[in-house]
């Protein structure tokens, strides 16, 4: 099979999707390997790192799309990239559909296969694609935060761990899946009083048992949330649907009850957004105010670090990369249940259900077509 690598073109996307030991592993099989030229600067490989893996550089986009059987990239595809898929192509990447209905509809009309990092789950139950970047960007929602809550950048001019004789930050996450624990720990590090917030009484049962001291777990409804808000500094949105949009738990009349200055890093962006005033925005322009209270809602958060997003990404993606290679991604949902839960669009069939219910479109299951 030949297997493209495109540089991406997302605004201020650094990472790329595939390291060049993927490269040699996949050379090793017999597979062809095209990688666009200056595919992972941004990340600091330079293009002989690839071409010694026995990569083919290409000098831009047009020869991947039109020769790949199958595509590996790191953020779903831009309009002019849609416009290049084609039918018996797959696509191996994120692709946040339920944020999107454009893309939705415009994957499914190049009758291409999208198989989704952001919905492989393992037999556990995990999201092991998805995971590493959940660490990536919950650990930097906290150093956003605390850069943007600095008075030059809008914020309330407030220190998260204070100093002695002065109260710290209040910070409060809601969700507390592997971006919240992560932005808790980070939050915590920094000495704020942290309030993590979760309807899942067995996660915060645990995560009440390894938090430091500074933080404190509470079950998470409408009227807790609309408290929080009140007396929050930061607040971190973590919410998690897999697949889904993400439901607003931060309404636009909330915001009149926060502090003049606080800030909202909205990392289900992705996903839509927690907030009802979040819309995306990038690294070079990141923030907006609302009523006086600081948005941070870019899109790609972990593309900031890509150096590290891409080794911890691309770690994980290789196997199911190779996997998809080797056997075409039907051939390989037989045989593996996470491929079956990643493949969201297969030939103009849309197969995630949360997907389907989030535009109201027709949908089904991948394997029981025929």
């Amino acid at each position: 099979m030949i297997i493209g690598v495109p540089k991406e073109i997302k605004s201020d996307e650094y990472r790329v999707a595939m390291l060049p030991v993927g490269v040699e592993e996949l050379a090793a099989r017999g597979h062809r390997v095209l990688v666009e030229r200056s595919a992972g600067l941004g990340s600091g490989i330079a293009d002989k790192q690839y071409e010694r893996a026995g990569a083919e550089l290409v000098e831009g986009p047009d020869e991947i799309f039109s020769a790949a059987g199958l595509i590996v990239k790191v953020k779903e595809p831009q309009p002019a990239e849609v416009a290049q898929l084609h039918d018996g192509q797959t696509v191996f990447t994120f692709f946040h559909f339920a944020a999107d209905r454009k893309l939705t509809e415009g994957v499914i009309a190049s009758r291409a296969t999208a198989v989704a990092y952001e919905t492989l789950r393992d037999r556990a139950g995990r999201l092991p694609l998805l995971t590493p970047m959940s660490e990536v960007a919950g650990r930097m929602s906290i150093q956003e935060g605390a850069k943007y809550l600095e008075r030059p950048q809008l914020g309330r001019g407030i220190l998260l761990g204070g100093v002695p004789g002065v109260r710290p930050a209040h910070v409060m996450i809601l969700g507390a899946g592997v971006v919240g624990a992560g932005a808790a720990k980070i939050a915590a590090g920094f000495g704020a009083h942290v309030m993590l917030l979760d309807v899942n009484m067995d996660r915060l049962r645990y995560l009440d048992d390894i938090m430091p001291a500074n933080v404190t777990v509470v079950y998470s409804d409408r009227h807790t949330v609309a408290e929080q808000l009140r007396h929050a500094d930061l607040v971190v949105g973590a919410v998690l649907l897999p697949g889904a949009k993400a439901p607003y738990l931060i309404r636009r009349e909330d915001l009149k009850t926060m502090k003049g200055g606080s800030v909202i890093v909205d990392v289900a962006i992705d996903q839509g957004g927690c907030a009802e005033t979040s819309r995306p925005t990038t690294h070079g322009e990141p923030t907006y105010v609302v009523d006086d209270v600081v948005h941070y809602c870019v899109a790609n958060i972990p593309g900031a670090v890509a150096r590290t997003s891409t080794f911890a990404l691309c770690n994980v993606t290789l196997p199911w990369a190779i996997e998809l290679a080797e056997h075409g991604p039907i051939g390989a949902a037989k045989h593996y249940p996470e491929i079956e839960s990643a493949i969201n669009i297969h030939q103009g069939r849309l197969t995630n259900r949360a997907v389907a219910e989030t535009f109201n479109l027709p949908g089904g299951s991948l394997l029981g077509e025929g």
